[in-house]
C-alpha cells in the first residue's frame, strides 16, 4: 500500500488543483465534476512527467517526497483542467 500513497496524494491534490484553477479561471470552469475529473488526470499525468525528469519522488515518503507529490498533482491538475477548458471554449464558438 505504501507504494500506490504518493500516487493516491497526486490523484487527490489534482482534483484540488483542477478546482481552484476553474475559480482562478472561471471561463475555463468545466463544472466541478469536470474540473474534479480532469485534476485527476492531471495530476497523475503531473506526477508521471516529474517521475520522469527525476524531479519527483522515489517511493518516499518523507516531507519532501509528500510536498513534491502534492505540488506535481496540483500543478498538473490544474494545467489539465485549464487546457480541457480551453478546448470547450474554443468548440463551442
Amino acid at each position: 500500500m505504501e507504494e500506490y500513497l504518493p500516487l493516491i496524494i497526486q490523484l487527490v491534490s489534482g482534483a484540488l488543483g483542477g478546482n481552484l484553477a476553474a475559480k482562478l479561471l472561471p471561463k475555463l470552469n468545466l463544472g466541478t465534476l469536470g474540473n474534479s475529473i480532469s485534476g485527476i488526470l492531471g495530476g497523475g499525468l503531473g506526477g508521471y512527467l516529474l517521475g520522469m525528469l527525476g524531479l519527483g519522488t522515489d517511493g518516499g515518503m518523507d516531507v519532501s517526497g509528500i510536498i513534491g507529490s502534492i505540488a506535481g498533482g496540483g500543478v498538473g491538475g490544474g494545467v489539465i483542467m485549464a487546457i480541457v477548458g480551453a478546448i470547450k471554449g474554443a468548440m463551442s464558438k
